[in-house]
């Protein structure tokens, strides 16, 4: 019998599976391929893994047997029911202690599922989310891992030696239990998704508001990107600001306004009602798509629906550095609803997560990072219990002295009738978080009017009230009041 010799496994060879077996390769390790299509691995050790140490499995059965002990799986196959059909069948194939890491796109509740049902085998599962692209795959991801904790030590050497750094820093660390690591990468696509957005409008808003040109807009986001708003996307967007196609014009213009999405953004939202966490940046970000795809309707209704704007006569210098400085400010409030909702997913879920650890991880290799991710790490390493991150003295200092310019850029937006719903949810967060009454106690009495359904007195905290408003209804509450 020939001595196993792969250190690990890896079954999808897409292009992210791909490149993240020839990462690992780079890195001294052995790494066996395997593809449903057989045929595919023939093609990747041919090719792409030609003159490398990658071997190939013709069937699980034989991928299972080239494993050191205990055997790592990485699965990187479409989320759902292909990563349960090939659990299924690696399970008969496994023993105890062997590891299954789910490297895909899934719900953070897959993973607690499958955490759960393999509890009594002894198999063990790691919900791992990986950010970063094909190019992070092949030259450093963002690595998130969570699931069952005694896997860790046995596939630590291997992430943390495949993943990004930052000043030495590896961006890969345990996460916490079960569906912690698809958590926290499925609130960090949420952030993608406000991000992106924040950015679009910046894009719109120097496009038709101060009507430049697109080589001028490429070099103020060039500009950005040197100071505080560093970062990945803000990188990529001057570079497609500035690209021309083959006929020497500008490709940008000729793409279709019409966004897709995968579903991470929408699972984010989706979380964030069951949690009760107010994350109206990303849920502004997913409708803001949810809007772009209606491209007829919209053509139709530009044609129907006529604007009464009114043309921008400001200062254009000011104005850019008041869209900078917006711009920021909003990516602080986004940030500081993601991790609000991974603070109350951890607390009901009973994860013990580091959320300095958290922002360590996302700082490098992922299509996040940027250079203020330090000052969010900072934040929760001076005090790891701090609720949210506006109540930080440095963020709570920042979005203050930035207050100003959203409000402006909100103002100059609706005159003007450039839509900007992140911007717009970001201002209105900050205002509703800062502020010490709000009309809720209406709200609670006109629950109660309809509905019996109680309210509070500021006086009498705790002891729920029931008013007959009318004189006709009854004194008998319906339900109690639910926060």
């Amino acid at each position: 019998m020939t001595e196993p010799k792969a250190d690990i496994a890896l079954i999808g060879l897409a292009v992210m599976g791909q490149n993240l077996i020839l990462n690992m390769d780079s890195k001294g390790f052995v790494v066996c391929a395997y593809n449903r299509t057989v045929e595919k691995v023939d093609q990747f050790l041919a090719n792409e893994a030609k003159g490398t140490k990658v071997i190939g499995a013709k069937s699980l059965e034989d991928m299972v047997k080239k494993l050191k002990k205990p055997r790592k799986v990485i699965l990187l196959v479409k989320a759902g029911s292909a990563v349960d059909a090939f659990v299924e069948k690696l399970l008969p194939l496994l023993e105890k202690g062997d590891i299954i890491i789910d490297g895909g796109n899934s719900q953070y509740t897959d993973t607690q599922k499958w955490c759960k049902e393999l509890k009594s085998t002894g198999v063990l599962y790691i919900g791992m989310g990986v950010s970063g692209g094909e190019d992070g795959a092949r030259y450093g991801p963002s690595l998130m891992p969570g699931g069952h904790t005694e896997a860790w030590p046995a596939v630590k050497p291997i992430f943390q030696a495949i993943c990004a750094k930052v000043n030495s820093e590896p961006c890969c660390d345990w996460v916490g239990e079960d569906g912690a690591g698809h958590f926290v990468k499925m609130v960090h696509n949420g952030i993608e998704y406000g991000d992106m957005q924040l950015i679009c409008e910046a894009y719109h808003l120097l496009k038709d508001v101060l009507n430049m040109e697109q080589n001028d807009i490429a070099k103020v986001f060039a500009d950005w990107g040197k100071g505080e708003l560093n970062s990945f996307l803000i990188d990529i967007t001057s570079d497609i600001l500035k690209f021309k196609d083959a006929n020497g014009e500008y490709l940008l213009p000729k793409i279709r306004d019409a966004a897709g999405q995968k579903g991470t953004g929408k699972w984010t939202v989706m979380s964030a009602f069951t949690y009760g966490i107010p994350v109206t940046l990303i849920g502004e970000a997913v409708f803001a798509r949810c809007l772009s795809a209606l491209k007829e309707e919209r053509v139709k209704a530009s044609k129907s629906l006529l604007k009464n704007t009114v043309q921008f006569k400001g200062d254009k210098e000011k104005f850019i550095e008041d869209l900078r400085s917006a711009l920021y400010a909003s990516k602080v409030i986004s940030y500081a609803q993601g991790f609000m909702l991974l603070r109350e997913a951890a607390e009901v879920n009973k994860w013990n997560l580091n959320y300095g650890s958290i922002a360590l991880m996302w700082r490098g290799g992922c299509i996040i990072r940027s250079a203020f991710l330090g000052n969010i790490k900072e934040a929760f390493t001076k005090n790891p219990s701090l609720s949210n991150l506006l109540l930080d003295p440095y963020f709570s200092k920042l979005v203050s002295a930035s207050q100003m310019s959203l409000r402006q850029v909100v103002s100059v937006a609706a005159l003007s009738g450039v839509p900007i719903p992140t911007f717009s949810a970001a201002l209105a967060f900050f205002d509703g978080y800062s502020s010490e009454v709000l009309p809720a106690n209406l709200l609670q009495a006109q629950r109660d009017y309809f509905g019996a359904h109680t309210y509070e007195l500021l006086d009498k905290p705790g002891e729920f009230i029931h008013t007959n408003w009318t004189g006709h209804g009854g004194n008998v509450s319906a339900s109690t009041y639910n926060k």
